[in-house]
């Protein structure tokens, strides 16, 4: 794990990237802040975390078990993962921290939280962003179920508009937390609220016709299989995180439009 420090003193706010090694737009992020960002202008000090330094030189998701999974980590464990986690932990312990991912879903950048704060849903609303998942009691053991962290899913995995997407949230988060002088412009932020999983049928590939975040209506088919069985939504929901290809198990989230995000 490699840790970087801008200015001096303890920080108490904290950008955390490559939690997956597949997903480099955090990092990018991160090492263009350090390269010719406006480091001469820093008020306040911030830790810069890039996790998963083994599973990012591999080009893989992980090395032994996802990290994202495996929070509050065991610094005794045989697996990469979780000692990181433990140690990660213990990086960003008293920080506002906030984390970059990027998707196969969706080209936009969205945020995700969990138990929202009045503290989260502010940082959530001062970064450039439309829509916010809320996974409330949906996950367990990722670092969006942490107290005061929040995640931001920056774009399509691997993408140059990603890393784009990633710096701009980067230095909005970093105004926003007073570590860079000026004010983040508030966003009108819609929360979703995950309440259900779409699970696919094993040995099955499927098609993708709903947009994620975008309403799919009572009776609207919004997936098919490779045999031509139609997925057909019993009630409306918005889609979160909806891809065919995105994770072996699960096509996606079900989602209700909780509104817009809220201080």
């Amino acid at each position: 794990m490699r840790v970087e420090t801008l200015g001096e003193g303890e920080p108490e706010v904290a950008a955390v990237a490559g939690i997956h090694g597949d997903e480099p737009c955090g990092v990018r992020a991160i090492e263009r802040l350090l390269n010719e960002g406006p480091l001469d202008r820093v008020r306040r000090p911030a830790r810069l975390v890039v996790a998963n330094e083994w599973a990012l030189a591999a080009g893989e998701r992980y090395v032994d078990e996802d990290l994202n999974r495996v929070f509050p980590g065991d610094p005794d464990a045989d697996s990469h993962e979780r000692r990181l986690a433990a140690d990660l932990l213990d990086a960003i312990d008293g920080c506002l921290a906030l984390g970059f991912h990027s998707t196969v879903s969706f080209a936009e950048p969205f945020g995700t939280l969990a138990d929202p704060t009045p503290e989260k849903a502010a940082l959530m609303r001062a970064l450039p962003l439309s829509h916010a998942a809320d996974f409330t009691g949906a996950v367990e053991g990722r670092s969006v179920t942490l107290p005061r962290f929040v995640n931001v899913e920056a774009g399509y995995q691997g993408s140059d508009a990603a890393a784009e997407n990633a710096y701009d949230c980067l230095l909005a988060f970093l105004r926003h937390a007073g570590v860079l002088p000026g004010d983040a412009e508030p966003t009108r932020t819609t929360r979703y609220r995950v309440y259900d999983t779409i699970e696919k049928e094993p040995g099955r590939e499927y098609r993708v016709h709903a947009e994620n975040f975008r309403r799919v209506e009572a009776g609207e088919v919004y997936a098919e299989t490779d045999g031509g069985s139609a997925l057909r939504a019993e009630e409306p929901f918005h889609p979160v995180l909806l891809s065919a290809d995105g994770h072996p198990r699960l096509l996606g989230y079900r989602a209700g439009d909780a509104g817009p995000m809220r201080n």
